[in-house]
Order: structure tokens, then sequence, then C-alpha cells
């Protein structure tokens, strides 16, 4: 009787386990844009070219005359001439006999969409996904490009950009060393905490570069406007009058010279300008701010730009597929002038960057140029006490070895 008892419990207890692992787990929510998709009919795309709004919803049933009231109505917040292809859209449809269109959901990049609501109630209104923001501290060293050396430690590309663009006055990319190593402190964003969707901020870095140090620290001095610059850890500028290059990270492919074989040519010649090789199509920025003197085309300099900075210093931009301003126009330091080609004398699609100083040309890279203005001596204190934290945080963070 004992033993059947037992066995009678065991039953029991083997039927109530059973009972608990045939409960299925609660189906989990499909929610996007706000909405939970399961309760409609989900149609997605891609705007390709050609396509229109009206285009779009008229393949899912909305006729002309809806369409047009829909584009009156939300054309203040929603601009339907305006879509470009290769963005993405999500229609929601109700789940009744005509599966009516309700709601068209334009994705205006990864994080910004327009929701418009095309049912009985007609309105649009701007929205962002859910973004968080994780703080990272990392490092690397170049063991043969800056590209590869982020590469290795699994890190986002955009940081060779970052750091390009923080350095770009104070570290010539185009000479780095083996064994450079670089450490920075920065924010990335995460779109629903799972999609990385790029680089929020860089507080700090440090580029060890020909075993020199060069800090940075962002620090927003100009309260009126509102833009940081970065500074080093004795307060001084990293920006300067003049960036290194006028195209954001390429190679040098001819230097300065008074003696070169011109490859067009077939002679002898100096060769005053730098040329920097880049793909066709590549951004070419004026180095400073000034004011463009020609904006023409020559046999020789095909499609070229000259920019006046001051009485003192002038830039020229040689081979360009493309010109991007007009003669007396104002441009700032970084502005797109044009873009790179192979138009004049060239072989192949680069850049020609020749430099005046006083009518002059000469080669960039030996003059003493102009840097910006530093944090004044009034505000020194808060500035270094400011980036205490940020330096000290650094500086502990190892160096990656070869």
């Amino acid at each position: 009787m004992l033993a059947f008892t037992a066995c009678e419990d065991d039953a029991k207890e083997t039927a109530l386990n059973t009972e608990k692992v045939e409960k299925k787990a609660p189906k989990p929510v499909n929610k996007e844009f706000g909405f939970i998709l399961d309760d409609y009919e989900v149609v997605d795309g891609v705007i390709e070219s050609g396509d229109s709004f009206g285009y779009l919803l008229d393949q899912h049933g909305v006729d002309r005359g809806k369409i047009y009231e829909i584009s009156e109505t939300v054309k203040d917040t929603f601009n339907p001439a305006r879509i470009t292809a290769g963005r993405k859209y999500m229609i929601l449809k109700a789940k009744d006999s005509a599966n009516t269109p309700q709601y068209f959901i334009y994705q205006n990049d990864r994080i910004n969409y327009t929701v418009v609501g095309i049912g009985d109630s007609i309105s649009a209104s701007r929205k962002k996904k859910p973004v968080s923001i994780r703080k990272r501290e990392v490092s690397g060293v170049v063991s043969s490009s800056l590209s590869e050396a982020v590469a290795e430690q699994g890190l986002s590309n955009l940081l060779v950009y970052e750091l390009s663009d923080i350095y770009q006055w104070s570290i010539d990319f185009f000479k780095l060393q083996k064994g450079d190593q670089f450490k920075m402190i920065y924010s990335e964003k995460y779109i629903d905490d799972t999609i990385f969707a790029g680089i929020e901020d860089v507080e700090a870095a440090v580029f060890k570069h020909g075993d020199r140090p060069f800090y940075a620290f962002q620090y927003e001095v100009d309260s009126v406007t509102g833009q940081p610059s970065f500074y080093d850890e004795e307060a001084k500028a990293l920006q300067s009058f003049f960036l290194k290059a006028p195209l954001n990270y390429s190679r040098i492919s001819s230097r300065y010279t008074k003696r070169r074989f011109h490859p067009v040519q077939k002679r002898w010649k100096a060769h005053l300008g730098t040329d920097y090789a880049a793909s066709r199509g590549t951004p070419i920025v004026s180095t400073a701010d000034g004011t463009v003197i020609a904006s023409s085309y020559t046999s020789g300099n095909g499609n070229y730009v000259k920019v006046r900075h001051n009485d003192k210093y002038t830039t020229q931009y040689l081979h360009m597929s493309k010109r991007n301003v007009r003669n007396g126009q104002r441009v700032k330091q970084g502005d797109v002038i044009g873009f790179v080609g192979s138009t004049g004398l060239a072989t192949g699609p680069h850049v020609c960057y020749r430099f005046w100083v006083h009518g002059k040309q000469v080669d960039p890279y030996r003059q003493n140029l102009p840097t910006a203005k530093h944090i004044e001596p009034e505000h020194k204190d808060k500035y270094f006490a400011a980036i205490e934290g940020l330096k000290t945080a650094l500086d502990e963070i190892p160096y990656k070895a070869i």
C-alpha cells in the first residue's frame, strides 16, 4: 500500500509538471513606431526612384481625391513632394474586409520618422524612435592604417572620421607611423537599446603620434553659439586657421617639388602643388575661410577653384570633376567647393592643392601657419577643472600594444 501510494503521488506530480510545460509563454508584442503591428495588415517597402506619395497610396486603394485631401492637409508637417528614393516606409491597413489603409509611416532616417494618418482622421506628426546613449572607453594602435586599427578593435569606422576631424589641424594623417596609439572617451547612440545608430559625442581623446601625446578635450567656450571646440591639456585650441588637407582622409600621391617628371607632358618640370589621390566624386573642401576669386576651367588645370583667405594667403584646387562655388562667393573652412576628378592635365582622379603666401607659391607643409584662438587666461581655471576628471580617466585607459 505504501509503495502504491508513493507511485500515485509521483503520477500526480508528473501530471502537474506536464501541465506546466504545456503552458505556452505569452507571445511577445510586435510593436514599432508606437503601433502594435499585429493589429494591422502591414506593408513594408522602400521608395524607389520615380515613386511618389500619390503613386504609393494609389497602389493600396486610396482614391485620388483622398490623396489630394491628405496632401493638402499635412503639407505643413509632411511634404509629400519631398519623399526620397531609398527611404523605408510602412503602410498599416485595418483588418477589415477592404484592408482600408489607416497610416503611412515615412522613415526620414534611422531615428526620425513621420506618421501620416490616411484613414478617416487625416493628420501628420513627426516622431523619434527611442534612443539610448552608452559611454565607451577604447584604445587602438596603428599597424598599417588608422582604418585597420579601428577595425581590429571591432569599432565603428565612424571613429576614423571623428579622429581625423578632431586632429585635422594638428596631426598629418598621411604620415601616421606604425606604433602610433590612440585612446578615446565617447558616446554611442542605440535605437531601442539594440541597433547602433552612430556616434553621439566625443568627450576626450589622446593620439600618441611619434611618441608625442596629442590631447583633445571638448569644451564650450562660446555660450552664445553653443558650439564646443577641442582644446589640449594646456588650454590651447586644436583648430588651426588652415586644415591640413582639402580632403577628408586620402593619400598624397605627389608632393610639392621643384623638379618632377610630368606624367602627361613627359618632361621634367616644377610641381608647385600637393596631389591628393582619391575616388572620383570625393568632396573637396576649402582649407580656410575666404572668398572665391576664380571658379573656372583651363586646359591644364581642368575645373579649378581659387580662394583668397586674406592679404597673405591664397589657395587653389585643380582637376575637379565639378565645381560647387561661383566667383565672389564667401566660403567657410570645410565648405565643399568641388569634387575630385581628372579634368585638365591629369592621369587619374585627384586634387592638386596649391598654396600662395604673398603671391608666391610655396609648400604648405613647410609653413608656420596661424592657429585659432586659445582659451583666455581668466577662463583657464574653469577649463582645467572641467577636464581634470576626463584626463585622469583617459590616462587610466591602457594603450593597446602592437
